[in-house]
């Protein structure tokens, strides 16, 4: 339960963190809060709390990197669906918060509140099937760090800022095309607050992360098993 609790937390904190700074001080762009600084903001949530709770349940807050590390070994089968539930459940109840305080300004335009989306829900404006790729090769190479930084051959230090900064990366490449996924509990929480099309679309970023993250696993164990 303690694991489950410190996933609940910390998936909260990645929605309230990273989505906050998109919902919140992104909207006041002459404050210099753009594309950078939102991907920074997820970068920071990861590093924090890999920090703070990775040394109690391994700080995935996705329920696609708990796939992954699953298909590695990293992670109890019997144990996946608890961190899933645990993950979505603090994505909510991070993205909740987000809302109640968004919400409470005067003529508040919360647009599509953060959510993914493919098509006209792309800031970019970019296609169905550009999202899906997008999603896949990103969280496959977002597994294989994860994989790798945590490695037994690697400096376990560091770990956490390797997997912040690549995540901060993933965002800085992804924003554009579908405002950055990779999390199903991210895109889960978001979409139930912001509705309609972003609710529609939601399928694409469940699936496209574990579909990347099952292939990170896979080439990760292809290139860094020992002989």
């Amino acid at each position: 339960m303690k694991k489950l609790l410190a996933e609940f937390i910390g998936t909260a904190w990645l929605v309230l963190g990273g989505c906050g700074s998109a919902v919140l001080a992104a909207a006041y762009p002459e404050h210099g809060i753009h594309f950078v600084g939102v991907a920074l903001a997820f970068g920071l949530t990861v590093l924090t709390m890999a920090y703070a709770i990775g040394h109690i349940s391994g700080c995935h807050l996705n329920p696609a990197v708990s796939i992954g590390l699953m298909m590695s070994g990293r992670l109890d089968r019997k144990d996946l669906p608890g961190y899933i539930v645990a993950q979505i459940l603090g994505g909510v109840t991070g993205a909740g918060i987000l809302h109640f305080i968004a919400s409470s300004k005067v003529d508040v335009d919360l647009g599509n509140f953060a959510s993914n989306g493919y098509d006209t829900l792309s800031p970019g404006g970019y296609g169905m099937v550009a999202c899906l790729i997008t999603e896949i090769v990103l969280t496959g190479a977002f597994l294989f760090v994860i994989l790798g930084a945590t490695d037994d051959r690697a400096p376990a230090a560091l770990a956490p800022v390797a997997i912040g900064l690549c995540l901060t990366l993933i965002h800085l490449i992804s924003i554009p095309i579908t405002n950055t996924s990779v999390n199903p509990a991210r895109s889960i929480a978001t979409a139930l607050f912001a509705g309609g099309t972003a609710l529609t679309q939601v399928w694409l970023f469940i699936v496209a992360p574990i579909i990347g993250a099952i292939g990170g696993a896979h080439l990760y164990k292809l290139v860094a098993d020992k002989d």
